[in-house]
């Protein structure tokens, strides 16, 4: 149901569609028709068991043409066939392979929404305990950082929240975790050490459950010293920036993430 829905989801003009493989994982390149010499690795949501390049086809084009950047996604093993750490060990290996072929860190940046956040910072987290460079940004969209699921917004956006319920993160987490520990940091990112992240950008909405996620992970960045920006989109939800073009809050937030990352490339940053 979610690929039928992404392949019913407006692509931006002009960008073409290649399927590949990076590190044995299945790829998907968008290209936009700008001269592109950015990459941006994108890893789609689904709860660490759903999506895929196609559900989320439409908005990696859209954060490509916004960030004008060619866009890679992986197609990761998903629980709870392949539970915790698969998906991730996938996505490590695609950004080791992307800059053991002539990709420089400062070439890319790293994106994700929702589960597919968590598993941006948890790449940069193995990335960083493997030696290897910080990309040049990371962009991230309502991302599930707390495993643990201590998040106030659990509760106090439950009411409000029309994508997300408190009652589906237990079944998601488990099916992922496959009995692991919800504390470990590279299954729980907003406990692991963030001091060596580049700069950072979060979107989260006000009426989202996962609102206690971005707002405590951009606490603890900034007390890191990572230069870290948080934007939370008035009486928005879950991952809003799928409702483009339709949506106008949600080009608007697409136009931020272009500014965001056109900043650092411009600024030396």
């Amino acid at each position: 149901m979610l690929d039928a829905m992404g392949a019913e989801a407006e692509m931006p003009a002009g960008v073409a569609v290649e399927r590949g493989t990076v590190a044995e994982v299945p790829v998907e390149w968008l290209t936009p028709t700008n001269e592109a010499t950015r990459v941006v690795l994108h890893l789609h949501g689904g709860g660490f068991a759903l999506g895929s390049c196609q559900s989320h086809r439409a908005l990696a084009a859209r954060i490509g043409v916004a960030s004008k950047a060619r866009v890679v996604v992986p197609d990761y093993r998903l629980a709870p066939e392949n539970p915790f750490p698969a998906g991730l060990d996938d996505v490590v290996e695609v950004y080791a392979a992307l800059l053991a072929d002539g990709l420089r860190a400062e070439q890319i940046v790293v994106s994700g929404d929702s589960a597919g956040g968590n598993l941006a910072l948890s790449t940069l987290l193995r990335a960083a305990a493997r030696g290897l460079p910080m990309p040049r940004a990371v962009v991230l969209l309502s991302p599930w950082t707390d495993l643990t699921l201590t998040g106030e917004s659990l509760e106090t956006r439950a009411a409000v929240d029309p994508w997300l319920q408190p009652e589906m993160l237990e079944p998601m987490r488990e099916t992922y975790l496959g009995g692991g520990d919800p504390a470990d940091p590279f299954a729980s990112p907003l406990w692991g050490d963030l001091s060596l992240f580049p700069p950072t950008l979060v979107h989260v909405g006000d009426h989202e459950i996962l609102l206690s996620d971005s707002q405590r992970l951009v606490e603890r960045a900034a007390a890191a010293g990572v230069d870290v920006e948080l934007h939370v989109g008035q009486e928005l939800w879950h991952v809003w920036h799928l409702f483009s073009p339709g949506l106008p809050d949600a080009n608007d937030a697409l136009a931020r993430i272009g500014a965001f990352v056109e900043a650092r490339f411009t600024d030396g940053r």
